[in-house]
């Protein structure tokens, strides 16, 4: 494999949610095309909130690592030095098994859970439509996905696995007993607060209000649950009414603060509140947890509950981590075929087989009493004109290889015209491509390798 693939970053084993925060990414296109110059040729950003993945695809150059680094701090506004004990470097056949556990939630806090994936898709069309995924990140981010599938389908890593809200509310169950008679507020309305409200309900809560800046987005999601929705600028008057909390917004800073709190507690007369944060950048202020009768409880904290889940599952995972070292060889073989003359040597070979395929049929037809010559010469025949074929094809290649250095873009080009890899594409595969606006997730072009 060349020595371009680097994947770069930081998540929930290697940096505590207080650093999680600061590096967390905003916007993925702005910082994909920032990366995108000197050394780096193709990029892709994820940023959750347990990790955040930089996969580049660099010239080569040893300086693409510090460059990344320097662009990732800059676009936090924070120190490069404050990255460096907290960051992970991959590189080529590491970085593509890193990417394939993460896209297979493998490497997730919760082993096995749904969301990384559709996370993941999602950075994919942010970079497809800033234009810093080409070639081999096209090719790879598909091959993830495909990875993913093979796990889902061919293990039982993903059974009985829980999300980051589900563990939330086992967190709430185990604090409080039960909850039926309890009253819960989401602030955000987005997957984890549908999820949680889901698993809220499924656990007894009494009721549920939602409070979000998007203000039919929390009437929809209230609506869903038969709960009520708050507008964002009244979360505080109806915070004396909720015994939980769970706070799962994008803010980029804290929108529960210490010093409002206390008028909230006063209200309620000091009963007891508790305060579960899985946002990150946290949504939280940490000196809540520092005011009497408020408990908070942030993502890490689920790591316990996270940790009972996994045990069953332990044997599954090692399945999984076998199909991802398998399909890195596949990909790594795939890769190692963009230089110039495997791919020549693929086109030769093709264009020979299909000769022998003809000359069999013809020898077929003509009866077993053709003389030896003629079986020769039909032999040669066949197999000239393969080469003829292919010539112009060839000479191209090798011409643009000349003119503009690596030609991995033709090399793909001609690979999939002449489908050397022998791919089985389905007919509408390419259909999203007309209407990139809309591509949802779960839309992306699904050319998969297999």
């Amino acid at each position: 494999m060349n020595a371009n693939i680097h994947l770069i970053g930081l998540n929930h084993r290697t940096a505590g949610v207080d650093i999680r925060e600061k590096y967390a990414l905003s916007s993925l296109e702005a910082f994909e095309k920032m990366l995108v110059h000197g050394p780096v040729r193709e990029a892709l950003a994820l940023s959750t909130c347990n990790r955040v993945e930089i996969l580049i695809v660099s010239d080569g150059s040893p300086a693409a690592a510090d460059h990344v680094l320097h662009c990732w701090a800059e676009a936090c506004s924070q120190p490069v030095s404050g990255l460096v004990s907290h960051t992970y470097i991959h590189e080529n056949e590491q970085a593509v098994e890193h990417l394939f556990r993460v896209a297979g939630s493998l490497d997730s806090m919760v082993l096995g859970e749904p969301q990384i994936l559709g996370q993941l898709k999602e950075a994919y069309r942010k970079a497809v439509e800033s234009g810093t995924a080409k070639i081999v990140i096209n090719r790879l981010l598909h091959k993830a996905f495909f990875v993913a599938k093979r796990i889902r389908s061919e293990t039982g890593v993903a059974s009985s696995a829980v999300s980051i809200s589900y563990a939330a509310v086992a967190l709430a169950r185990k604090i409080f007993g039960e909850l039926q008679g309890k009253r819960a507020m989401l602030i955000g309305a987005g997957e984890m607060a549908e999820l949680a409200a889901m698993h809220l309900l499924g656990a007894g809560i009494e009721h549920i209000c939602v409070a979000n800046r998007t203000f039919a987005r929390a009437e929809e999601l209230a609506a869903r649950f038969k709960g009520t929705a708050i507008p964002f600028d009244a979360l505080y008057s109806k915070l004396p009414e909720v015994d939980i909390v769970i706070s799962s917004t994008g803010a980029p800073t804290a929108v529960i603060h210490a010093r409002d709190m206390k008028q909230v507690l006063k209200k309620r007369r000091h009963k007891p509140m508790f305060f579960i944060d899985i946002a990150v950048p946290r949504d939280i202020d940490p000196d809540v947890n520092q005011l009497d009768n408020a408990y908070l409880y942030d993502i890490d904290d689920l790591k316990e509950v996270v940790e009972e889940n996994l045990a069953q599952r332990r044997d599954e995972a090692e399945k999984a981590s076998t199909i991802v070292r398998e399909e890195v060889q596949a990909f790594s073989h795939w890769l190692g075929s963009l230089e110039l003359q495997p791919t020549i040597v693929d086109l030769l070979s093709s264009g020979e087989r299909i000769a022998q395929r003809e000359l069999q049929k013809t020898l077929r037809r003509l009866g077993p009493d053709v003389p030896e010559e003629t079986r020769k010469a039909l032999e040669v025949l066949v197999t000239s004109l393969a080469h003829k074929l292919y010539h112009e094809p060839i000479v191209y290649l090798k011409r643009r290889a000349r003119e503009e250095g690596p030609a991995e873009r033709f090399v793909h080009n001609v690979r999939r015209i002449f489908n050397l890899d022998e791919e089985t594409v389905p007919e509408d595969a390419h259909v999203c491509r007309h209407k990139p606006s809309s591509l949802s997730g779960d839309q992306i072009c699904q050319d998969k390798p297999q």
